[in-house]
């Protein structure tokens, strides 16, 4: 399985708070970007060969029931709430079922804000958390899938049933759904993918959902100014991305990549594949606007390719008819424990805080190497209390978070030596082990020759 990189800003975010979310982390920054894409959707474009085209990011995160797709939605909204002030709160929708009501609820949206200060904004979050119920109702309209399409290539919309014409220009529609993968075999056909409309969609298989120690813990405050720069800067005007120089050879691959590929798988699954170059280039354009750059880096562009591989592997997945990967949460260690306790209480915090929590003794607790446990007495009377802080002087002190992303001795860790304030980029599965599915029988195929496939490996 491809191990996507947690890239940026937004990357940060997602692993600051995974330690205490009971949710696969891929689908928390699978959701965060494509929020972030429709908050930017309005202003930020991404050009390849003078092209410039929409950064909207459509995804579906793909689990049965009680894997964790809604928390992790929840844990989404945590990551960018605060730094886009309004906007998910005031653009976002669901139960969207017929083109006409599509381009009817974009219609209402633009005429309202034809005269704000900012002018027309038909930017819009398409939430479907039961997006099995609108497929089913969506089977009676021709025009649903057409007018997808075209929404998502962010071309012109019209209703030409209405006894007033309506027609929106530019569209900024975004589309985060969640189904289980039976729905999608029996919903999503090959003969509706062929046609480009659900191809556009990057689904995500999610792991099983972990379980955590003490779920009374609730997630940890982020620090979202760097998000809201971005977000400042990418909506003050018009932007167009483009790809900066030491991108162009990854790019070329990322093309043949696609191509490739989807000469060399069935039919069936191959559809579902056939915009991968233009999905990676969506997503580092995104990448690109969170950090407030208008290039494309190599290392942006090669973080996304590894987001759109998963997908492209997951798509193969779940074409074959195969279920959610099973993964299993890292058992934490009694220092790992107690470190997030006190984390959680800023730097210091007291055995009642401490000990109920990590199934311990205070003299147990002694004895780990990177904790300081003192006695402290409120003045001379008052009861004494222990205290327990994080060991400042230990050459290999780390925080739980950064522990927990500690790979094995068999995982490289992929780093950049940009400025500062960027962290180290570390891949998704550094706290978890990778993944042991199910393997799935072959389809029925010609063999392609093994000389002119040489990405067929990183299926």
């Amino acid at each position: 399985m491809s191990t996507p990189v947690l890239y940026g800003p937004i990357g940060r975010a997602v692993r600051r708070i995974s330690p205490f979310l009971e949710a696969d982390p891929l689908g928390v920054y699978v959701a965060a970007l494509s929020f972030w894409s429709a908050a930017i959707g309005g202003t930020v474009k991404v050009s390849s060969r003078g092209n410039a085209r929409p950064v909207l990011l459509w995804s579906a995160l793909v689990a049965g029931t009680g894997r964790g797709k809604g928390t992790a939605l929840r844990a989404a909204h945590h990551v960018l709430d605060k730094a886009l002030g309004r906007f998910l709160a005031t653009h976002t929708t669901s139960g969207i079922t017929s083109g006409a009501s599509m381009v009817n609820h974009l219609w209402e949206q633009q005429e309202a804000t034809a005269e704000t200060e900012r002018g027309r904004d038909v930017r819009t979050l398409v939430v479907e958390e039961e997006w099995s119920e609108v497929l089913r109702r969506v089977k009676r309209d021709a025009s649903f899938t057409t007018k997808l399409r075209t929404a998502w290539d962010g071309a012109t919309l019209r209703n030409t049933t209405k006894d007033e014409a309506q027609e929106v220009r530019d569209p900024a529609m975004v589309l985060h759904c969640h189904v289980t993968p039976s729905d999608w075999s029996k919903y999503v056909g090959e003969s509706e993918a062929a046609g480009g409309s659900y191809n556009r969609i990057l689904p995500f298989l999610l792991g099983s959902v972990p379980l955590l120690d003490d779920d009374r813990v609730s997630l940890p405050e982020l620090d979202g100014r760097e998000l809201a720069d971005a977000y400042g800067w990418a909506t003050a005007r018009p932007r167009v991305i483009t790809l900066a120089e030491d991108a162009r050879p990854l790019w070329r691959i990322v093309r043949r990549y696609a191509r490739i590929l989807g000469e060399a798988l069935p039919e069936g699954q191959a559809v579902f594949i056939e915009r991968t170059a233009e999905q990676t280039l969506r997503v580092a354009a995104c990448l690109a606007a969170s950090e407030c750059s208008e290039t494309v880096t190599e290392e942006m562009l090669s973080a996304a390719f590894s987001l759109v591989r998963r997908s492209v592997q997951d798509a193969v997945r779940i074409t074959k008819g195969a279920t959610s990967p099973k993964v299993k949460r890292q058992p934490l260690s009694l220092e790992d424990k107690v470190r997030a306790r006190i984390e959680m209480h800023g730097g210091r915090a007291t055995s009642t805080q401490v000990l109920p929590y990590v199934g311990a003794t205070a003299a147990e607790v002694k004895e780990l190497p990177g904790i300081v446990v003192t006695v402290e007495r409120a003045g001379k009377t008052g009861r004494p209390a222990t205290v327990f802080t994080l060991r400042g002087d230990s050459p290999d002190q780390l925080s739980v978070t950064e522990t927990l992303r500690r790979p094995r001795p068999e995982q490289p860790i992929v780093s950049t030596q940009r400025e500062e304030k960027r962290a180290t980029v570390t891949r998704l599965d550094a706290y978890r082990p990778e993944p042991t599915p199910e393997p799935a029988p072959e389809p029925k195929r010609p063999k392609p020759r093994e000389d002119s496939n040489p990405f067929l490996s990183l299926l």
